[in-house]
């Protein structure tokens, strides 16, 4: 975007730079999806984000870029989203998948790396790979250069910086006073649960609605009193749920659980560890050690449907004089383990007997299928490190650092993060346009080479 941007302003003697830590540039994007690169979403809102308004601010910026002629051939294709046009003028071509999930059409991550390429070698970006950058001074004058130190020894001085790293390791570079990152928190992974409760069902998946839960409710409503994303979540979460397993107190609190604070539909995967998958992944941004996590295994009926269902399904069992046990009466219902594990929570046991009074406790087990948080099972699985530069030091519509005018940042370098499903590399995208046009535009008008 800044190579563009400059290019549109007729500036060909001032250089875009790109230096990267690694020995090749765009690693990260090829490890992304599996190694397809799910490189963004059909629907991205901003209050899908942490730090939602500015994320919005943000994104609101990026509508501007495109207007004022960012991506030419998106726009004539009639792509809308200002992300999908900048894709689009690149020449990648995508398919929609589950849940607005966006994929290359080639179906690998390369292709999204070898269209940016080609787009910035087009516009004269030159590429300095194995460059750690350790240190960033301020200019000494006003509009004067950076001074860029890197682990070689070398410095680069240039009139604008754009940071766009981060990640798992935080930002490793000292930066100029009064900026500082926090620690990174690995999010987006799997969560680690009593080994006791899903050893016995290591590798099974199962469809499912999970929500979590936090027994500690003053502090579960100081976090949603203090957290609008977290409160947005808790409430769809409730409205979601409505009065299907117990919810009470304008929704909010779960039965003996506490309060609601998110919920998910689709695939968990136990381990030995504890849970994973795409569900779990999405409920870890909002977990802390403590919270629960109820899986609800006949997500397909409410509370009383199911006990009316499973009502019908024993008399229908024991009509020929059959005595069932526990595990008679799961088996063709739920996987073995699965189902010794409902009626364990439920206080039945599975070689006695089970009988139509039983009913209704299987059925509330079922629907509620606790398993306590112990904190993230492996960051090294996490997609998403949260934390980076607080973004109140950063003007929302350029991402430029207000207290050190012409240093910028980008994506995991701010503490904003999204859910899976190809939020976080739009995210990555969005922001990158929009600080990378606004530090040319800035270099632009001071008037000077760099």
């Amino acid at each position: 975007a800044a190579a563009q941007a400059l290019r549109a302003a007729g500036r060909s003697d001032v250089e875009v730079a790109l230096c990267e830590a690694d020995e090749r540039v765009g690693r990260s994007i090829l490890a992304t999806g599996n190694g397809r690169c799910n490189f963004s979403n059909a629907s991205v809102r901003a209050s899908d984000y942490r730090n939602a308004a500015f994320v919005g601010s943000v994104l609101q910026s990026l509508q501007g870029w495109s207007i004022r002629g960012g991506c030419t051939a998106g726009r004539e294709a009639g792509v809308a989203d200002p992300v999908h046009r900048f894709f689009a003028d690149a020449g990648l071509l995508w398919r929609e998948e589950s849940e607005g999930r966006l994929y290359p059409q080639a179906n690998k991550a390369t292709s999204v790396l070898d269209v940016l390429r080609a787009k910035a070698a087009r516009l004269g970006v030159r590429e300095r790979t194995s460059k750690r950058a350790v240190r960033i001074d301020a200019p000494s004058a006003p509009e004067g250069p950076f001074a860029v130190r890197f682990d070689d020894g070398s410095v680069m001085r240039p009139r604008a910086v754009v940071l766009a790293m981060g990640g798992k390791h935080g930002l490793a570079v000292e930066l100029p006073p009064p900026l500082r990152s926090g620690a990174p928190s690995s999010v987006l992974g799997p969560l680690r649960s009593d080994g006791r409760l899903t050893r016995t069902l290591n590798n099974i998946r199962l469809k499912a609605a999970l929500c979590l839960c936090r027994p500690d409710e003053k502090a579960a409503r100081n976090s949603i009193a203090n957290d609008v994303e977290l409160r947005s979540s808790a409430l769809a979460a409730a409205a979601a749920c409505g009065e299907d397993v117990g919810y009470a107190d304008g929704g909010f609190r779960v039965t003996g659980e506490g309060l609601l604070l998110a919920r998910q539909q689709g695939e968990v995967l136990f381990r030995d560890y504890g849970l994973s998958g795409i569900a779990v992944f999405n409920l870890s941004r909002f977990a802390r050690p403590g919270d629960a996590v109820l899986v609800d295994a006949l997500p397909g009926m409410g509370l009383a449907q199911a006990q009316e269902a499973l009502g019908r399904r024993f008399e229908a069992l024991v009509r020929d004089g059959a005595v069932l046990s526990g595990e008679d009466w799961g088996r063709g219902m739920l996987l073995p383990a699965v189902g010794a594990l409902v009626l364990k929570q439920a206080g039945l046991s599975v070689s006695g007997p089970f009988a139509a009074a039983d009913v209704p406790a299987f059925v509330r087990a079922a629907k509620a299928l606790r398993f306590p948080v112990e904190g993230m099972a492996d960051p090294a699985q996490c997609q998403v490190a949260r934390g980076g530069l607080d973004i109140a030091a950063f003007d929302g519509r350029t991402l430029e650092a207000r207290a050190v005018p012409g240093l910028f940042a980008a994506g995991e370098a701010l503490d904003v993060d999204g859910p899976c499903g190809g939020y976080n590399l739009h995210w990555a995208w969005a922001s990158g346009i929009v600080a990378g046009d606004a530090a040319a535009r800035k270099v632009v008008a001071a008037g000077k080479g760099a």
